[in-house]
């Protein structure tokens, strides 16, 4: 589950197993790298290397989860295309789930009169190289 270097995530989907659900990503990951002036911090970069695309995400929250579409069921989709599990890659970013049992954690209550913020910026582009 180790991704601070680039990966091919289709290598390594079917060894993340568990007795509770089927093979695949499910994982919550703590972004801790560097913050821009604006709070953003990278949280993700994905690249297709036969189109070229890339898609980066950057976050003000402090993890992420990570989901490779596991139950994904066989639904035909637009112009015939088979949607089924691991077809789409999901990157949600987010306070930790368990932060309300965690006094250490940062706090995801939202209290009468406050306001919860957080951005989410998803930006593509086109790598130069074709791998």
């Amino acid at each position: 589950m180790y991704f601070r270097k680039e990966t091919i995530v289709g290598t390594r989907i079917n060894k993340v197993k568990s007795r509770q659900r089927p093979p695949g990503f499910d994982n919550k990951y703590v972004l801790d790298g560097p913050k821009l002036k604006n709070g953003l911090r990278i949280a993700a970069r994905m690249k297709d290397p036969w189109s070229r695309r890339v898609m980066e995400v950057w976050s003000t929250a402090p993890g992420m989860q990570f989901y490779t579409s596991n139950n994904l069921k066989q639904t035909l989709g637009k112009g015939g295309f088979l949607y089924k599990p691991h077809t789409a890659l999901c990157f949600e970013t987010q306070g930790f789930p368990s932060a309300v049992n965690q006094p250490n954690f940062p706090s995801v209550i939202v209290q009468p009169g406050h306001i919860y913020r957080q951005t989410v910026l998803y930006r593509f582009s086109l790598d130069k190289v074709r791998i």
